[in-house]
């Protein structure tokens, strides 16, 4: 018989929103806290959360704009890495593993050279400071689709559509927590669409988050998926040149959603470093 693994929904205020995070295992764990992607939520972290709850103490949080937490009126990366800041202070987390996928990602090496002293050990996931113009358009596109449904089968066939690899039950999990009813009867995905547009701006200069990295000082772990079209080789190893302890490791199968596309894998990646 299988005991499902504890976990509690919380709330908190900060910066003036409303955030909603899942937290698993024991309080007295080391702690850890997960960033999900753009358009994602924090309930696509729960199949990783089950395989570390044992030994961790597992933060997931909705970033602004996505999930259960508030909206608001700007998503610049700056303000994510804000949310962070103000959430680690708010838990009292003095030293924590901090892993963070695409967007969350962003957040995740923007946070580290300015606080390397809360860190214990820090995952980046499929996402560097320049990226490939055909997976900036895909995800671009992505965000462009349909957000109005009259079933939420509408909305899985949309997302198996557009990526073949994940597992079935991985897929439908994040689309349907994904979703909420209007009072029309219509479904919507729940992040604001104005998310969508620090895809669309103007891209800053990544030399300056370049020279950051060597402010980072706890053993990282860069994970890319082996058929990325968004974190190419070339930027990948020169992560691994510019963040002082960082290491490369691929995951077969996968895209750039490494953890929808081969969870398993992905947890064996993560399981080594970790």
């Amino acid at each position: 018989m299988t005991t499902e693994s504890p976990v509690a929904d919380r709330e908190i205020t900060l910066n003036g929103i409303r955030f909603h995070y899942r937290e698993w295992g024991d309080p007295s764990s080391p702690p850890l806290v997960i960033l999900h992607g753009i358009s994602s939520h924090a309930r696509t972290w729960d199949t990783f959360a089950k395989a570390f709850c044992d030994r961790y103490r597992i933060f997931a949080l909705d970033q602004r704009g996505h999930g259960e937490s508030g909206w608001a009126d700007d998503y610049a990366p700056e303000r994510r890495v804000e949310d962070l800041e103000a959430f680690a202070d708010a838990l009292a987390l003095e030293r924590f593993t901090l892993v963070g996928l695409s967007m969350g990602g962003i957040c995740a090496y923007g946070y580290a050279p300015r606080h390397p002293e809360r860190l214990t050990k820090l995952v980046i996931v499929d996402i560097a400071p320049e990226l490939e113009p055909s997976g900036m358009r895909r995800i671009g596109a992505g965000l462009a689709t349909p957000n109005e449904f009259s079933d939420p089968e509408e909305a899985v066939a949309l997302a198996r559509a557009a990526n073949p690899r994940p597992p079935e039950a991985e897929l439908r999990h994040r689309v349907l927590n994904n979703l909420i009813r209007r009072d029309d009867g219509k479904w919507i995905f729940r992040y604001d669409q104005r998310v969508s547009g620090v895809t669309r701006g103007p891209r800053a200069d990544p030399e300056p988050v370049w020279a950051s990295f060597a402010k980072i000082t706890c053993p990282t772990l860069l994970v890319r998926g082996a058929e990325s079209d968004l974190l190419g080789r070339a930027a990948a190893e020169r992560m691994t040149r510019e963040i002082p302890d960082c290491r490369l490791i691929e995951v077969p199968n996968a895209g750039h959603s490494v953890p929808l596309d081969n969870p398993q894998g992905f947890i064996k990646a993560i399981g080594t470093f970790l």
